[in-house]
């Protein structure tokens, strides 16, 4: 029982040491974006033509309003690209729908036909994408990602550094269609993802990008090797940050964050996702993802909790539980709310402490097995973060 509460103790010490190391980042962050901000409006004219990049697989719901945000964009000179496997995809047809309601907006529909065959279809996407973009930035965004007419305006500024070689942008997560899990989901990525993001950077500097949203120089890419260095890998985004990274350029976290869109409305399709993602986690950054169980709180708290109550010690009991929820109450509303500016608060205070829990079972099932569903597919997960079919 005593090595039972000690280990509840040890990690609300380590979950409340992530929670301040936190919480210190997030002024700095909140510093950097009122200054980009001024520089949006006083230097508005740095707006170099981009290409942007939209890899899509069939007709998810709500796509089609969440690519009309993307033809809505306040910026002089862009083009967009989309790709699927197939000519007949069904998010293809959605997006020439759109298309012909923005005529004064360039748009290429391209098709791959799976060829050639990499473990990672959008590699596939993406190498077609560059090769065909006519303009020399690259801005690429997943499918489920929604955006303000700013967007672009946001991810080019920072290029005006020579030294830049990669851009992400931060994301709230958006339940499309509400739901619980869907709710529960998002708040993960408003909170749990955010505070992972600016503790490393804080901690190493950035050396990842976040698949939602990323830009590139078309340089930067073909000095890695083309998108085909991402053929072999489920964490593509990770894989491309890291390599400009390695090439001695720096990768910046924008001060714009972006709606993430979850569209895993039901109980299965949400665990599914969220483990995948832990799972490829785990194997792209093991000694990383293995020290993430000490980030969370709550099942310390609980831990504590349940110990110190068959002790005889119920007040030291909830005083544990109720620290564990007080430091992700903190942490919920500094991220949530201030840095991607998510504005459900019954998701930031009500649903967070709890899908931090559950943000420990899904680290814990990570080391499951090494199988992943994808698209209908199962892989296998190599050390390094590489896969293959299974």
């Amino acid at each position: 029982m005593y090595a039972l509460l000690a280990l509840a103790l040890f990690g609300l010490l380590t979950s409340s040491v992530f929670a301040g190391m936190t919480l210190w980042a997030v002024p700095r962050y909140l510093r950097e974006r009122r200054l980009e901000l001024r520089q949006l409006v006083e230097r508005p004219g740095f707006t170099p033509p981009l290409s942007l990049l939209k890899p899509l697989h069939g007709a998810e719901p709500g796509l089609e309003s969440y690519l009309d945000s993307f033809f809505q964009q306040d910026y002089p000179a862009y083009e967009i690209l989309f790709c699927a496997r197939s000519a007949e995809d069904a998010g293809l047809a959605i997006a020439r729908r759109v298309a012909a309601r923005h005529p004064q907006i360039p748009v290429q529909f391209l098709s791959t036909g799976g060829q050639p065959d990499y473990i990672n279809d959008k590699a596939i996407s993406m190498e077609k994408m560059e090769a065909a973009a006519t303009h020399d930035l690259l801005v690429i965004s997943d499918s489920d990602v929604r955006v303000t007419p700013d967007y672009l305006r946001a991810v080019a500024m920072p290029f005006a550094d020579e030294r830049v070689g990669g851009l992400t942008c931060p994301y709230r997560g958006v339940a499309a269609e509400g739901g619980l899990w869907a709710r529960l989901e998002a708040v993960g990525m408003s909170v749990e993802m955010t505070a992972g993001v600016l503790v490393a950077r804080m901690m190493e500097g950035m050396q990842f990008t976040l698949g939602p949203t990323m830009a590139f120089r078309r340089a930067t890419i073909r000095a890695m090797g083309g998108f085909k260095v991402t053929a072999d890998y489920c964490a593509d985004d990770f894989v491309l940050g890291y390599e400009t990274h390695r090439l001695g350029q720096t990768v910046v976290l924008s001060h714009h964050a972006i709606d993430h869109m979850v569209i895993n409305s039901t109980l299965v399709a949400s665990l599914k996702h969220q483990v995948r993602w832990m799972k490829s986690t785990r194997f792209s950054r093991p000694k990383g993802h293995f020290g993430t169980a000490l980030t969370f709180s709550m099942p310390f708290g609980l831990l504590g909790l349940a110990v110190a109550c068959a002790m005889g010690h119920v007040g030291w009991g909830v005083a544990m539980f109720a620290w564990s929820v007080a430091t992700r109450l903190a942490l919920s509303v500094t991220v949530g709310r201030l840095v991607v500016e998510d504005a459900s608060w019954f998701g930031l205070l009500v649903l967070y402490p709890l899908r931090d829990l559950m943000g420990f079972c899904f680290w814990a099932a990570s080391y499951g097995s090494s199988r992943i569903l994808w698209r209908g597919r199962v892989f296998e997960l190599l050390p390094g973060g590489r896969m293959r079919a299974a």
